[in-house]
C-alpha cells in the first residue's frame, strides 16, 4: 500500500491535489522548480485564491504530512502535474515540461512505483514518450513500474468542489495500474471513479474541451451571422431554445483559460485528417478578439486619440485567472493599434481600482470585456452617472444581458 506521494508541480492542479492526498493521509512531497511557491508552502501560505482550498490546507493533519521542496526524492507513487503549453508556432503540444519531470523522477524509481501522469497530453504520449523514458532505467513499464494517466477535472473559483465531487478517469497502461491509481484517488473523490486504458484516457480529456471547444465556436459564429441580418443574437437563441432538444451556449469575446484554448490543437496533432471540425472551431473562437477589438475601432472612429477603460482581464467571470485572456488580446491588439487603453479589473491581482465612476472619468469609452459580478452590480445602480462623468458617454458590452450604450 502506498504511504509516500510525489507531486511533481504544485499550481492549480498540482497543490490542491497534494493538499486532498494529505489530508487524506498520506505524506506527500511537493516539487516546485521555484524556491518561493516552495516557500510559501512550507511557511502555511496557500498562493490560490480558493477559500475551501485554503481552510483545508491549514488543517493539522495536512500541516504535518505536506512539505515542498526543489527536487524529487524517492516514494511509492509519482504525479506528474505540470502545464503542457501550445507551441504557438507549431500548434503543438510542448511537452518539454512533462519529459523534464518524468527525467526528474527517474533517479528515484524503484521495483513496484507508480507513475501517473494528470497533465494533459496528446494520445499516445504515455505510450510513446513517457513508457520510454522510464524505461531508460532499466526498469519495465508494465513489470516493475505502473504507469497510469488520470487527467484532471477542475475548474478555477471552484476546485475543491471539482476536485472531490467530480467523476474521474483513471487510464492504466495494464489493469494492476489502473487499480493502483484507482485507490489512490478514491482516497478523497466522492464521484464515480472509471477505469480504462491509458490511450482512452488522454483522448477522453482532449474531447471534453474539443466538445465544448465547438460549441462555443457555434455560438460565436451564429453572432457573426446574425449580427450581418441586424439580428439580436441573444434573443434568437433563446427562442431557438426553445426547442426542447437544443441549448445553444452563448456567445463571447473568445475562449480561454488553460484547456479550452489549447486541448483542441493536441486532436488535431494526431490526426489531422478527422478533426478537420475541431480544427475550425480553434479558427473561429481564435479570431473573436480580433472581432470584438475591430467593433470597438470602429464605435471609436469620430473620436480624436480617444481614452479607452476596459474593465476585465481575466479569462471569464469571477475568477482571478489571466491565461490566455480573450480580453488581454483585445486590450492588446487596441494599444498596438495606438489607442490609449488602462485595464482594470476587480478580482484580477494588480488591476484593482476605487469605483467604475472614477476610473471613467474624462474616458470616450468604456469597455467591458468580462461581466464579473461586482462589475455587473455598479454598472446597474449607476451606469448613467458613470456615463456623466466621461467625456464621451460610450459604453460598449458584449451579449450582456444589458448592452445599452
Amino acid at each position: 500500500m502506498a504511504e509516500k506521494i510525489v507531486v511533481i508541480g504544485t499550481g492549480y492542479v498540482g497543490l490542491p491535489l497534494a493538499v486532498m492526498l494529505a489530508r487524506s493521509g498520506y505524506r506527500v512531497v511537493g516539487v516546485d522548480i521555484e524556491e518561493n511557491v516552495v516557500n510559501a508552502i512550507n511557511e502555511g501560505v496557500l498562493r490560490l485564491a480558493e477559500k475551501d482550498v485554503k481552510k483545508i490546507f491549514n488543517e493539522p493533519q495536512v500541516r504535518k504530512n505536506l512539505h515542498a521542496q526543489k527536487t524529487p526524492c524517492p516514494a511509492d507513487v509519482f504525479i506528474i502535474s505540470v502545464p503542457t503549453p501550445l507551441d504557438e508556432k507549431k500548434r503543438v503540444a510542448d511537452l518539454s515540461q512533462v519529459v523534464s519531470a518524468v527525467e526528474s523522477v527517474m533517479p528515484h524509481l524503484r521495483s513496484g512505483n507508480l507513475v501517473i501522469v494528470e497533465s494533459t497530453v496528446p494520445p499516445l504520449t504515455c505510450r510513446n514518450v513517457i513508457a520510454p523514458l522510464i524505461e531508460k532505467t532499466g526498469l519495465k513499464v508494465g513489470k516493475d513500474i505502473f504507469l497510469c494517466h488520470c487527467p484532471e477535472r477542475i475548474l478555477p473559483g471552484e476546485i475543491f468542489e471539482e476536485i472531490v465531487h467530480n467523476d474521474r478517469v483513471i487510464g492504466g497502461r495494464d489493469g494492476r495500474a489502473a487499480e493502483m491509481a484507482r485507490e489512490i484517488y478514491a482516497s478523497f473523490v466522492r464521484g464515480n471513479l472509471y477505469v480504462t486504458d491509458d490511450i482512452t484516457a488522454e483522448l477522453v480529456k482532449l474531447m471534453e474541451n474539443a466538445y465544448r471547444d465547438v460549441n462555443i465556436a457555434l455560438a460565436n459564429e451564429f453572432a457573426a451571422v446574425a449580427e450581418g441580418l441586424g439580428v439580436d443574437v441573444l434573443k434568437a437563441i433563446e427562442l431557438a431554445d426553445k426547442h426542447p432538444r437544443v441549448n445553444i451556449l452563448k456567445p463571447g469575446i473568445g475562449t480561454g483559460g488553460h484547456c479550452i484554448p489549447v486541448d483542441p490543437w493536441f486532436i488535431k496533432e494526431v490526426d489531422p485528417i478527422n478533426s478537420r471540425l475541431i480544427h475550425t472551431a480553434r479558427l473561429i473562437n481564435d479570431e473573436v478578439p480580433r472581432k470584438i477589438a475591430a467593433k470597438i475601432r470602429r464605435a471609436l472612429k469620430d473620436i480624436k486619440d480617444p481614452g479607452i477603460v476596459a474593465l476585465g482581464v481575466t479569462y471569464k467571470p469571477d475568477t482571478p485567472d489571466t491565461r490566455n485572456s480573450p480580453a488581454l488580446e483585445i486590450i492588446r491588439r487596441l494599444k498596438e493599434d495606438g489607442y490609449r487603453v488602462v485595464a482594470y479589473d476587480p478580482v484580477a491581482e494588480g488591476y484593482g481600482y476605487s469605483s467604475i465612476k472614477e476610473v471613467a472619468r474624462d474616458a470616450d469609452c468604456l469597455v467591458v470585456l468580462v461581466e464579473h459580478a461586482a462589475i455587473r452590480k455598479e454598472l446597474a445602480k449607476g451606469e448613467a452617472g458613470i456615463k456623466k462623468a466621461m467625456r464621451h458617454p460610450i459604453v460598449l458590452r458584449f451579449y450582456s444581458e444589458s448592452t445599452e450604450s
